[in-house]
């Protein structure tokens, strides 16, 4: 039996600090203790002590959130669910199981080595699938495949009645199941919202019954990778617009729901000039029916108009699982401090965009290799489900963007980093006073990457609500099941649903 007293942390434990600290120095906790969970009842009886005693509670599985919500200065109990890591195929359910402290890379190694099988999810090895999965989760066969929640049949979650009494349930994906929406907010309304999710059950839609090898996405056997790196020396504002133009445009024309160059992802990352680089990575899985040509008529349709010559430029076939996806983990530093940024694009950057993104990182009065700008593959399968099927409503965009700047350390360094990057998206977004509120070109933002001056109404001054630039039109019923389920708001953060 386990000695409950060795899954308590408090402050003059030697374990204490390491526990705090997560993906973003900006926001270390100093909460009371730190509760390892080891199971689910370890989860039900933290939840309520913490209840009981009336003291604040977050939930961390990887510790890679960008804001504060897991180390605000009121958590007073950290409960930390890394130990929660069981993957596999559960034959009473007759789906794959995934507890949320289960890190990435032992997700994609077990289902893989297990079944041959996968999920479109990121490629951050570290992020664990607790927050993952519970924002929505995407990633580079999102696009063949959709996002992580199109996968999700079912959870089990610790929440909280109006009594007090914290308690274990399971909802599912079945429409007449009485616990359906706890199923639904937590296939995109983000987490610690609603509960503590201590397993999520996996099976792709359709699948036949028994067969678990048959039960998820198969993993791709190879992918064809093609590497192409400019150098901001040379490369002239005329080549940064046909670069953004170019490649948003290819994406316009090849992003509809069952197209053949749906199975083709890539990733352009410019960073500011002081960090010299631009680069487009692009992947398709190499069984796709004309795979060399998709890949090819991608990358000219992207590059034709760029007359700076790449420094380099190779195309490699690579092992999906033992060469591709961990060449393109993002480990954090651990001293690390960030601020990210986000929004969906429907379509491509107009003019005034891209000279504000050109104007922001070619700055010389701003100095970080880190600071970039991010454009993502988007749409694709994700664009096959309903915006109200999941709680995730942006279903017909075609790119992810980041704006993000990090991995300074010397908090003195915060108002100088900060500043420049919300200047930048600030800038992107002065059509629409400074955010991405939903038109015909964009879609809002994505939970899994938050951004507090988004609830902010000195950075968003939009008259849009940070709710509808998340939610959109499922946060009422987002509103609905927080009531339901954490009617006393024990679960909250800067950005977490309201009670309504």
């Amino acid at each position: 039996m386990t000695d409950p007293t060795a899954l308590v942390v408090t402050r003059d434990d030697p374990r204490y600090p390491a526990l705090v600290e997560g993906y973003n120095h900006r926001f270390v906790g100093c909460p009371d203790e730190v509760r390892l969970a080891t199971d689910a009842e370890d989860v039900r009886a933290a939840v309520q002590a913490a209840v009981d005693t009336g003291r604040r509670i977050a939930v961390r599985s990887g510790g890679h959130c960008f804001e504060d919500f897991t180390a605000h200065r009121d958590v007073k109990v950290l409960l930390d669910l890394s130990a929660l890591r069981h993957v596999g195929h559960d034959a009473g359910r007759d789906a794959f199981v995934v507890e949320p402290g289960a890190r990435l890379d032992h997700v994609y190694r077990t289902l893989y080595d297990g079944w041959g099988v996968t999920i479109p999810a990121g490629t951050c090895f570290e992020v664990a699938a607790g927050g993952h999965f519970a924002a929505g989760g995407y990633g580079p066969l999102s696009r063949r495949d959709g996002l992580v929640v199109d996968h999700v049949t079912a959870v089990e979650a610790v929440v909280v009645g109006a009594d007090g009494r914290a308690r274990l349930l399971v909802g599912t994906d079945r429409p007449d199941d009485p616990h359906h929406d706890l199923w639904w907010a937590h296939t995109g309304g983000g987490g610690g919202s609603f509960g503590v999710v201590t397993k999520y059950w996996l099976r792709t839609p359709g699948t036949p019954d028994g067969d678990p090898a048959a039960q998820l996405p198969r993993a791709p056997r190879a992918v064809l990778r093609r590497d192409t790196t400019w150098s901001w020396d040379g490369f002239s504002e005329a080549d940064f617009r046909a670069l953004l133009r170019g490649y948003c445009d290819w994406y316009e024309k090849n992003s509809a729901p069952g197209t053949p160059a749906a199975a083709l992802w890539s990733n352009l990352i410019i960073t500011h000039r002081s960090g010299t680089m631009l680069t487009l990575t692009s992947v398709i899985h190499d069984d796709t029916p004309d795979a060399a040509e998709v890949l090819a008529a991608h990358t000219e349709a992207v590059t034709r108009a760029i007359r700076a010559e790449p420094v380099s430029a190779a195309t490699e076939t690579c092992s999906w699982k033992d060469t591709w996806l961990p060449s393109y983990s993002w480990p954090s530093d651990p001293h690390g401090r960030y601020k990210n940024k986000a929004a969906y694009l429907r379509r491509g950057f107009s003019d005034e965009q891209i000279t504000a993104i050109h104007r922001h990182l070619s700055s010389p009065d701003y100095d970080n290799p880190m600071g970039c700008l991010v454009v993502t593959g988007f749409g694709g399968q994700v664009n096959a489900v309903a915006p109200d099927a999941t709680a995730v409503p942006q279903r017909d965009s075609i790119l992810k963007a980041s704006y993000s700047t990090g991995s300074w350390t010397d908090p003195a360094d915060d108002a100088r980093h900060l500043a420049w990057v919300r200047a930048y998206y600030r800038d992107v977004y002065a059509h629409s006073g400074g955010v991405p509120v939903p038109d015909e070109n964009t879609d809002g933002s994505y939970i899994g990457y938050p951004d507090t001056d988004l609830a902010d109404p000195g950075w968003n001054t939009s008259g849009t609500d940070w709710t509808a630039l998340y939610f959109k039109d499922n946060y009422a019923r987002l509103q609905r099941a927080k009531r339901a389920y954490d009617p006393r708001d024990v679960f909250r953060h800067a950005l977490s649903v309201r009670l309504p």
